[in-house]
């Protein structure tokens, strides 16, 4: 009967109460996603309908994975490490290639991209690596495996060729390194290598004899530090999402619209419902749609730093850090191509964008937050 009766507590412990999850957190998504339909379906035929299946597929993946001990999907971190592997070779191998690019499987009427789903593949990998070797993060041995399980999907990710998943990996790894514990003297003595090397090879891309970008690449650095020499070709897109951005002014000239000086009446941006979607929530929302969708992506990103400092334990924090480096690395990318602050480079505005895989990998992230913020109290 003891025995019986301690099962049962045990059984009941091991529940999530309906009451801790972070429904303000679902709630924001729910907005975020809606928006995005809504600006995908204006900006390009055919699209809205996809999202709208996939985002409420998401939203039950999201949900159940919240059920799910996130300490039992870390024990899967190796598994996961060589699947991950795997995919980003086989794409390499069997991929389909757009403009030059071989990001892509092609399945049916829909386009899978690996590098989407390994960014949270590499994240729960290094939550459980981190963890396992957090009394000697700041040794020798310890530093060069890690850097060298993080470069093999990186490398197959440059040379899909990539860069700007390359830039939220580089980005994400910092981030984890950094909430891992790294000893601020080797976090000076990086930085100090960084900054000239980084002022060199912006140097470097510039000259007619570099070997380390390709040439539309080059165009791209090289519009952005000369705009109106390239107003006519490389820059043209960018230049028109910061004129579509400003014609909305305060409220926008409204969802689907379709006059000739639109984005999507004057065809002047290509693929409108990717990379350059905050150009159409500019133009059709205005000055106010712009600030809710930024609004709302910030405000998912401080729920997730929030659960991060609450989580039970370090695996729990580099988890929901990780999510939320990889959520406010590419809004800022994404918004910031769109209206001119950085160069041109293709990357997804998380929930407003279309594209499958990025939407899918970011309810997974959240899925695994929800379930981190479920166990908050447990210890």
């Amino acid at each position: 009967m003891v025995y019986r009766q301690s099962n049962t507590f045990r059984l009941r412990q091991e529940r999530y109460n309906l009451h801790m999850y972070n429904f303000r957190l679902i709630l924001a998504i729910m907005a975020l996603g809606t928006i995005g339909i809504l600006v995908i379906h204006s900006a390009a035929d055919g699209y809205a309908e996809k999202q709208l299946y996939g985002f409420a597929g998401g939203l039950i993946l999201m949900l159940v994975i919240s059920r799910i001990d996130y300490n039992k999907i870390l024990k899967f971190a190796w598994p996961l490490y060589a699947v991950n592997i795997l995919m980003l070779a086989a794409v390499r191998l069997m991929g389909t290639t757009v403009n030059g690019a071989t990001r892509w499987f092609g399945i049916g009427g829909f386009r899978f991209q690996p590098s989407e789903l390994s960014k949270v593949f590499m994240i729960i990998i290094f939550a459980y690596y981190i963890n396992d070797q957090k009394d000697r993060i700041n040794h020798l041995p310890t530093l060069l495996k890690i850097g060298v399980i993080y470069a093999v999907p990186l490398m197959l990710i440059v040379i899909q060729p990539d860069l700007s998943t390359t830039l939220v990996f580089i980005f994400l790894f910092c981030v984890l390194m950094f909430v891992a514990g790294l000893s601020y003297k080797i976090i000076g003595g990086v930085l100090l290598l960084a900054v000239p090397s980084i002022v060199f090879l912006f140097w470097y891309i510039q000259q007619p004899f570099q070997a380390l970008l390709k040439d539309y690449q080059v165009d791209r650095v090289m519009s952005f530090l000369h705009p109106s020499d390239y107003l006519l070709t490389t820059y043209y897109q960018q230049y028109n999402s910061i004129m579509a951005i400003g014609s909305g002014m305060l409220t926008g000239k409204g969802l689907d619209n379709n006059t000739i000086t639109s984005v999507k009446g004057g065809d002047f941006i290509s693929e409108p419902q990717t990379d350059f979607i905050f150009a159409v929530v500019g133009e059709e929302l205005g000055f106010i749609g712009c600030c809710v969708v930024i609004g709302l992506l910030t405000f998912i990103v401080i729920e997730c730093l929030i659960i991060a400092a609450n989580a039970r334990d370090l695996c729990g924090k580099l988890l929901a850090s990780g999510v939320a480096a990889v959520i406010s690395f590419q809004t800022f990318i994404n918004i910031g191509v769109a209206t001119g602050i950085i160069a041109n480079t293709g990357i997804p505005l998380p929930f407003v964008s279309y594209g499958l895989s990025s939407l899918w990998s970011n309810f997974i992230g959240l899925g695994l937050i929800l379930n981190i913020g479920l166990q908050r109290n447990r210890r």
